[in-house]
């Protein structure tokens, strides 16, 4: 009986586990001799229940923000198309630049919404890191410095990637460093890993411990913002298999670390 005890209790922990790291599908079910409604039992099905009751809530939280965004995105269609037709001015440029900002918000949540859906698909090609990542920046429109991004035929890694995804990626991380942090921002490729680094205060110890959380920009000194581009950072990253961690280099400054899978 101990024993059967001690491995339903583990089970029940490795379930509970898998639940808090994302796992919503994930159930205990029926544990002990059939029939039976001992503590361990009960146990079992209060966390399945729970988890349920968690999927049931979260889904409609994500059905709400793609419902949001999609409402919003045909007055603000319309929007557009007036501040096009106002005449010059600052008042002009104020209201244009205002509409802008509500038209990326507006994107963002449908992409985190997509990204929460699991929707996403990547088209995952071999592609040169180094060369990819200049011509990324590039297009970003962030002064960077970048290094470390040799050519293949000079020793440069190739990887597996979505290359119009990465390249959400390292945006939002650049727009990012932009943003909230201060001084020159170097871009550094090293073998599979890209480092975005800015000179700002770094980033807070609860974004380090938690992850980033939309609508939630960390602290005060990090600048104003939505909270979306590290969101849909991670969540791009998650659908191309790489991985992105974020840290506080020793000597200042905030760095956002990508590791992409080698060919």
């Amino acid at each position: 009986m101990a024993s059967r005890l001690s491995k339903d209790l583990r089970a029940a922990a490795e379930t509970a586990r898998r639940i808090s790291a994302g796992d919503l599908d994930a159930r205990i079910g029926p544990s002990g001799a059939p029939g039976s409604r001992d503590e361990v039992a009960e146990l079992s099905s209060a966390v399945d229940t729970m988890a349920a009751s968690l999927q049931r809530r979260l889904e409609a939280e994500q059905r709400f923000t793609a419902d949001v965004a999609h409402e919003l995105r045909t007055p603000l269609t319309g929007l557009h198309t007036a501040a096009e037709l106002l005449p010059a001015g600052r008042p002009t440029e104020l209201v244009r630049d205002r509409v802008a900002a509500l038209r990326t918000l507006t994107e963002d949540l449908l992409e985190v919404a997509r990204l929460d859906a699991n929707r996403e698909e990547a088209r995952l090609e071999a592609q040169p890191l180094g060369p990819l990542v200049v011509s990324i920046v590039r297009r970003s429109g962030v002064a960077a410095e970048v290094s470390g991004a040799a050519e293949p035929e000079e020793g440069g890694t190739w990887v597996r990637t979505d290359a119009r995804r990465l390249e959400r990626i390292l945006t939002n991380l650049l727009v990012n460093a932009r943003r909230h942090g201060q001084g020159r921002i170097a871009v550094t490729v090293s073998g599979a890993e890209v480092t975005v680094r800015d000179q700002g205060p770094g980033f807070p110890e609860s974004l380090l411990r938690e992850g980033p959380q939309r609508f939630m920009t960390g602290a005060a000194e990090r600048g104003q913002g939505t909270g979306l581009g590290l969101t849909i950072a991670f969540g791009q990253a998650q659908v191309i298999g790489a991985g992105v961690r974020l840290w506080n280099p020793a000597d200042g400054g905030a760095a956002a670390t990508v590791t992409l899978p080698e060919v």
